[in-house]
């Protein structure tokens, strides 16, 4: 059977859906293309804003239209918080949120044997509910395996800390992982299987262990000596739980780069507050300049969110300001969005959404300056690049240990090699910038 899979959100996702589909594979299905017609198709969700829902409703209408007697299965964040709803949309045969999504190979298996649910009937959710759904503090680590090069490692799932404008925890459950050892084990077949980056993922990472006893610190010292694995990169941790004795380790590890992903999400302490972020503006500043003090040519990107209730635009000035000062690489911006059952809905002052999109935009602006600059700080330095496999109109591309594009002509026997390279005009991938 063919089954096709389209993936939104963040990386963890992207980790979890090339699991399932390797299962898949594994099983004897034959995987296609997103937009090629398919006997099966699966829409792995997210639900972080209005706006990730709106393209998971959408992924859902391009499968039916390219076949519309195609089972679509929606699977994810926006499965697990949003059932209802999604019922309701024409084509969907099977829903299975966080907790039941690791049953989708049972399913496709009966629906291959028996033809089990037809398109329309819910008799399909209804069977999913029935059969035993996995509590959202079970964990598995999970990789992606689709790339030669790179893969996303789920290290962690679901988190504690319950920001009042974030649906993540009704989602995906609270903080969970596996231990370092059985963390371990799965990161030497990463390594066996050929991929020279791992860039870690979860859901808030930092809290790697807890269950266990152990710290994320613990982990990072232990895959730093896996061998095979040439560089690894954390894709997000929380200001707070970024150790002093963490950055130490990273300015000092074979493997770890020099790249950080750290969210702010408010510039303002009182709407940092408001979010009950476990950090203020001061303690994000010090954890950036001490980054900077070990590792001068660290990039540091930031999320920030646009429009949050209360934010006041002699407030956002200030946010602007805050930003401007700080060693920041680049920004993800995000246009606040109300999440249905968060404490955020009960917070008075709404920003209006033109406002919301202005500093959107605005921010978006101040993340383009802010990342020119850095590019600019790097020129005519020389920095590893790891090179892909894809080829675009005859070059192959790679991005260098602290996170800048490059190319240069396509050599196959480069492809999975990380070698010393000067960054110049020349050589930068304009879409970087």
């Amino acid at each position: 059977m063919t089954i096709a899979a389209h993936t939104l959100g963040c990386k963890l996702n992207f980790a979890e859906t090339s699991a399932l589909l390797r299962r898949l594979e594994n099983e004897g299905h034959r995987i296609v293309g997103f937009d090629q017609a398919a006997d099966f198709y699966i829409v792995n969700t997210c639900t972080v804003t209005a706006v990730a829902e709106k393209k998971c409703r959408n992924a859902i209408r391009q499968a039916v239209a390219l076949n519309p007697e195609a089972q679509v299965a929606v699977i994810g964040c926006f499965a697990q918080v949003a059932e209802a709803e999604i019922s309701r949309i024409p084509g969907v045969t099977l829903i299975l949120g966080n907790d039941r999504k690791h049953l989708l190979p049972d399913f496709v298996a009966a629906f291959r044997q028996s033809k089990a649910f037809p398109r329309q009937d819910t008799s399909a959710r209804e069977d999913a509910s029935a059969h035993e759904s996995r509590p959202l503090w079970d964990f598995e680590p999970q990789y992606s395996g689709d790339d030669r090069t790179r893969t996303f490692f789920k290290i962690q799932d679901g988190c504690d800390y319950f920001c009042t404008y974030c649906a993540i925890p009704f989602a995906r459950g609270r903080s969970r992982s596996s231990s370092v050892a059985d963390t371990l084990a799965v990161a030497r077949r990463i390594a066996a299987s050929g991929a020279k980056e791992v860039v870690l993922t979860g859901v808030n990472t930092g809290t790697f262990g807890q269950q266990h006893g152990e710290t994320l610190l613990d982990l990072l010292r232990a895959l730093d000596q896996v061998e095979g694995i040439e560089r690894f990169r954390i894709s997000s941790i929380e200001p707070n739980l970024l150790t002093d004795a963490m950055v130490d380790f990273i300015a000092s590890s074979r493997s770890f780069l020099p790249h950080f992903h750290i969210p702010l999400q408010a510039g303002s302490d009182r709407v940092l507050a408001l979010m009950h972020r476990r950090y203020d503006t001061r303690l994000y500043r010090d954890k950036l300049l001490y980054i900077k003090s070990l590792m001068p040519d660290a990039c540091i990107a930031a999320d920030v969110m646009a429009g949050f209730n209360g934010e006041s635009e002699a407030e956002f000035e200030g946010v602007l300001d805050y930003i401007d000062s700080l060693p920041i690489s680049y920004l993800h911006v995000f246009t606040y969005s109300e999440r249905p059952g968060t404490a955020a809905q009960r917070l008075p002052e709404r920003v209006p959404m033109h406002e919301r999109r202005q500093h959107t935009a605005r921010l978006l602006e101040l993340s383009e300056r802010k990342h020119r600059a850095f590019v600019d700080s790097q020129m005519g330095r020389v920095r590893l690049v790891l090179w892909e496999s894809t080829c675009h109109d005859g070059q192959m591309q790679g991005w260098t240990d602290n996170y800048i594009r490059l190319a240069r002509p396509f050599d196959a026997a480069r492809v999975g090699v990380v070698e010393p390279v000067t960054v110049t005009p020349d050589n930068l991938v304009a879409a970087s910038l």
